[in-house]
């Protein structure tokens, strides 16, 4: 079986490939692609049997992906770092995939499972899980220390991370503290028109007014968001990538 890995981290492909070889499955890794944009260049010219897919890629999601080889025919193992993000879905939608860090057994099961579905089969899952994402895409639901908070996500500006706490800022004024750290609440924001310039910040697109090249984000507010080196250089592309949409 023709294997594509469409991973963003270099350490959970190569772990990923390890644990095939420990397997010892008939599967024939063909590439690994860290991008959306290669992965479909990769897939459309290997025409993979099976893809190990990760849902948040450097330049976007494994579902802006599968938009874009529609036309071609392989199964999929998505593989995922949050449970909070998109379990749901793929839960309801009956769809495999894995942890991170993946585990051995899980991903033996995953194999077998995926060995005995149609391809057809699978694809109607995957739709499945992108409409139950679509109908509950546009809120955000806070578990505060007395109550649920529901944010709406055009609102939601910025995010800012202290000691394992998250602070939610609205366009509104209004603020909400929620007990879970940043890593938990962006896989799920970078769906939208989110992304992370820095380790303590979540910033919404939306209300970017201007990037000083140096390393700042000037939002229309007039709140300062640091944007760090390392990410200097993903962060720009995020926002010429969105801002053509």
């Amino acid at each position: 079986m023709k294997s594509l890995i469409v991973e963003d981290k270099e350490y959970i492909r190569k772990g990923l490939i390890n644990l095939l070889e420990l397997i010892d499955k008939d599967i024939e890794i063909i590439g690994e692609c860290e991008s959306v944009k290669d992965a479909v260049v990769v897939a459309n010219a290997c025409k993979p049997d099976l893809i190990f897919l990760d849902i948040n890629l450097t330049d976007g999601t494994g579902f802006d992906f599968l938009d874009q080889t529609e036309h071609l025919n392989f199964k999929v193992i998505f593989i995922t770092a949050y449970e909070e993000y998109a379990l749901q879905a793929l839960k309801i939608g009956a769809v495999d995939y894995l942890l991170k860090p993946v585990d051995v057994d899980e991903l033996t099961i995953a194999l077998e499972k995926i060995g005995n579905l149609s391809i057809a089969t699978q694809k109607q899952q995957i739709k499945t899980v992108k409409q139950v994402l679509n109908n509950d895409n546009d809120t955000l639901i806070l578990s505060l220390h007395d109550a649920f908070q529901i944010i709406d996500l055009k609102d939601l500006m910025y995010c800012e991370s202290d000691k394992g706490y998250t602070t939610f800022y609205l366009s509104n004024g209004k603020k909400h503290l929620a007990s879970k750290s940043l890593k938990e609440f962006e896989e799920q924001l970078n769906q939208h028109s989110f992304t992370r310039p820095h380790q303590s910040f979540i910033v919404n697109l939306k209300y970017i007014e201007k990037y000083d090249k140096s390393g700042t984000i000037y939002l229309k507010n007039g709140i300062k968001i640091p944007v760090s080196t390392r990410k200097k250089e993903s962060f720009v592309k995020r926002l010429f990538t969105w801002n053509k949409k």
